[in-house]
Formats: C-alpha cells, structure tokens, sequence
C-alpha cells in the first residue's frame, strides 16, 4: 500500500509545484526572441544572422553545453528552404553559476540576454525574392530552487535574396596589329 502512495504523493506535488508556478502574480519561466529584422543576402554568398534572446529575471537555462548528460541543453534548430544552407550556428559560452541545490556544482548557464548566430547562405541557383526561416528554440528553464518542464519558442524571420552582379565575360579575341 504504501508504494502506492508514494508515487501518488509525488504526482501531487508535482501538479501543485507547476499550479504555482502558474499562478497569477507569479512570473513563468520564458525566454522571448527579439525581432529580427530582414536579412539580405546575395545569392551564393553568405550572410551573418544574430538572434537575440532574453531568459525572464528570476531565471536561468541550461546552456548549449551544460556540465551533465542529465541537464538538457539549449537547441536552436533551423529549418530553411532547400535552396538556402544555415551554417556556422554558433552559441554563446554560459557562464558558471552556483546554486542552492547544488552549491558544490557550477552549472554553464544562460541568464538575462544572450545572442546566437549563424550564417545564412542561398545557393547560387536560388531564385531572387524572399524567404521565410523558422526554427525553434528548446531550453529548460530553472529559478533557484526547481526547474520546470521543457520548452520550446518558435523562431522565424526573413531573408531577401538578391540576384548580385553577373560575372563579366571575357573580352573577344584582340588582333595584335593597330587597326586605322
């Protein structure tokens, strides 16, 4: 009997640590995204992207490289048109931080704001115009005393592909005399 009782206990305490988590007056643990504005890139060529994020005061997630296999990491992944290749993502380093429930242990973590970047390339054979980018970012916030239950926050924005320059073509043939 009492092994039913633990478990039931547990899923209790569960329910009302998230009720609370939940209730008005309290902040939820979020990340927003900055708004991005359109990025333009010549076909061929690569371009620079900066997303900008911004974990709620209160909280802390797991960074892109946290210090466990059990802590689960920030993920942003990207889904581009086929045509358009996105490449060099790259996260910010955390910053080691202790906490209460686990003061011995310094966790890599991100807090306040932090960006990601990475670079956005278009084929040379993509058509000029625009194109929506969507991703999504996966992270596990946590205050000072629990953590909560993961989750993800849409990520989009919009690169113009411009045609650029035409590669000049060779001059024709010169004769080596002086033409009068």
């Amino acid at each position: 009997m009492k092994m039913v009782k633990k478990p039931l206990a547990l899923a209790l305490l569960l329910v009302a640590s998230c009720a609370l988590a939940q209730s008005p007056g309290r902040k939820a643990p979020s990340v927003t995204m900055a708004p991005v504005e359109p990025v333009t890139v010549t076909r061929g060529k690569g371009g620079e992207v900066s997303l900008h994020f911004r974990v709620a005061s209160g909280f802390h997630i797991n960074s892109n490289t946290p210090k466990s296999e059990f802590l689960i990491p920030t993920a942003l992944k990207m889904d581009a048109p086929t045509d358009i290749a996105i490449t060099k993502l790259s996260y910010p380093q955390g910053a080691e931080m202790s906490f209460p429930f686990a003061p011995n242990e310094p966790l890599s973590v991100y807090s306040g704001d932090f960006t990601v970047s990475m670079t956005v390339r278009p084929l040379h054979t993509v058509q000029p115009g625009k194109y929506a980018i969507h991703g999504d970012l996966k992270y596990q916030a946590c205050d000072n005393a629990a953590c909560y239950p993961p989750k993800h926050l849409p990520v989009d924005f919009e690169v113009k592909v411009l045609k650029g320059a035409t590669p000049a073509g060779k001059n024709p043939a010169q004769s080596p005399h002086a033409h009068r």
